[in-house]
Parts: C-alpha cells; sequence; structure tokens
C-alpha cells in the first residue's frame, strides 16, 4: 500500500476520539508529512501504533510522539533540542513544524547519530544537526533552546539542560523512575505533570545502553541489524566505536 496513505490512516487515527492523543493542528501536518517508513524498514509496520527496537533504542508509538509533541506546544522558528535523537523521526516532525535549521538532537549512542544523520538525510531533512554527546550536557554551543524535549527518563532534569532554557522556554521529560509521569518545566520554573509513561532512562557517558543479550538467536538477530545500520553509508565506518559491538 501507497505509504501516503498509510500515513493518513495513521493520523487520523491518533486524531479519532477513540484515541483522542493529537489535537494540535501543526502537530497533525507534520506526523502526515514525514515518511515515517525511511526511518523503519517495514513499510506498513511503521504507520502501525506501536513502537519498534532498533539498535538497542525505542523508536517511539506515534501517539506517543503525538503527545510529547502536544505537551512539547512547538511554535514556528522555535529553536528546538532533543535529548535522544534515537533513529530521528521525531527530529524530523520537530523539523516540519520549526525548520530543518532550527533542530538540534544529541545521543550518546554511535551508531545511532550515524542511523539518525542517515535516515533524515533519506527523508530530506539534512539541515537537522546530530551530534554525539552526553545527553545531560546538551548542546551548550546552540543554546538557548525554546523547547528542550527529553525521550528519556530522568527524576529531575539535569542542570545543565535547563540552563540551556531560553526565556519563556520549556524542557518536557518523562520524569521518575518507576512511576514515571510526563512533565513540563517552564522557563519561569514552574512545573506541571499528565499521563504515567514509560521510557528508559537517560544514560551518563560511560554507560551502556544495553547489557549483552545471552541468547544466540537475540544476539546475532541483533548484531545482523547493527551491521545493516552500520553499512548503508561509509563514511560512518571512520568513527564509529566496533569495540562497542556484541560479541
Amino acid at each position: 500500500m501507497d505509504p501516503a496513505v498509510l500515513r493518513e490512516d495513521m493520523v487520523d487515527g491518533l486524531e479519532s476520539p477513540a484515541k483522542g492523543v493529537l489535537t494540535d493542528e501543526a502537530v497533525a501536518i507534520a506526523m502526515r508529512d514525514v515518511p515515517r517508513h525511511e526511518f523503519l524498514e517495514d513499510d506498513r509496520a511503521a504507520y502501525a501504533d506501536r513502537a519498534h527496537e532498533i539498535l538497542e533504542t525505542r523508536v517511539l508509538a506515534p501517539s506517543t510522539v503525538a503527545r510529547l509533541f502536544e505537551v512539547l506546544a512547538l511554535e514556528d522558528g522555535d529553536d528546538v533540542l532533543i535529548v535522544g535523537a534515537g533513529v530521528g523521526y521525531t527530529a524530523a516532525v520537530a523539523a516540519e513544524i520549526v525548520g530543518e535549521q532550527r533542530v538540534h538532537a544529541v545521543d550518546i549512542s554511535r551508531p545511532l547519530v550515524a542511523e539518525a544523520r542517515t535516515n533524515l538525510e533519506r527523508a530530506g531533512y539534512e539541515g537537522v544537526l546530530v551530534d554525539r554527546r552526553d545527553g545531560a550536557g546538551g548542546l551548550p554551543e546552540y543554546a538557548p533552546f525554546d523547547r528542550i524535549l527529553l525521550e528519556a527518563a530522568a527524576v529531575d532534569p539535569p542542570r545543565r539542560l535547563l540552563d540551556q532554557l531560553a526565556d519563556g522556554g520549556r524542557l518536557v521529560l518523562p520524569r521518575g523512575t518507576q512511576p514515571q509521569r510526563l512533565a513540563a518545566i517552564d522557563g519561569d520554573g514552574s512545573s506541571d505533570e499528565f499521563e504515567a509513561v514509560s521510557f528508559d532512562p537517560l544514560l551518563l557517558e560511560g554507560e551502556q545502553s544495553g547489557a549483552v543479550e545471552r541468547n544466540r538467536t537475540n544476539r546475532e538477530d541483533l548484531e545482523y541489524a547493527r551491521q545493516r545500520a552500520e553499512s548503508r553509508t561509509g563514511w560512518e565506518q571512520e568513527w564509529i566505536a566496533w569495540d562497542d559491538r556484541l560479541r
């Protein structure tokens, strides 16, 4: 089926009274425009409302992405920092709303940074900046940011990220350990909490995104997926940390 049709059906479902997670017109338009299948290998599965696992990271379900952006409340021209670039899909949605040059994304995983860059370029968002950084440190050389989105949970937002928030800005994150709640913290120090969520914790420099898979079949599947991602283009090969690969 035509991915454009699947994309329309996906957004229609998110806007339906049954789900009711998408009410922001700008977010709806953006999600109708971003070719999600360019960030996942299966065209049809890409538009199902479920999460996917790629390179030891979770690609958020469309309904979760929609809800994050509803709370983030992006406006045209906002400068945005996304902590947890993943495969790049969330950054692409943000780029549709505020413009490519205003979206910055960081991830602690080198393979994911390579994956996000490749996916964004293929999907037509090469203007988005993706850098390999410790997410807790943000991207101070491009600060301040009008909006900061953490796609990983923390008990409290890192101070360095709050320091990079512009006056009148907003930081959105999954707050807590278990349980977690979606939270928005504004530049004036006020905060709001929303529904319960479940995200992986924010990793710091030196931490690994997952333990070594002990099941050989699963381990081989993970290695095969990683090799495919790493072999899509050649320029990443010079700096990917091969020692981090599963043995």
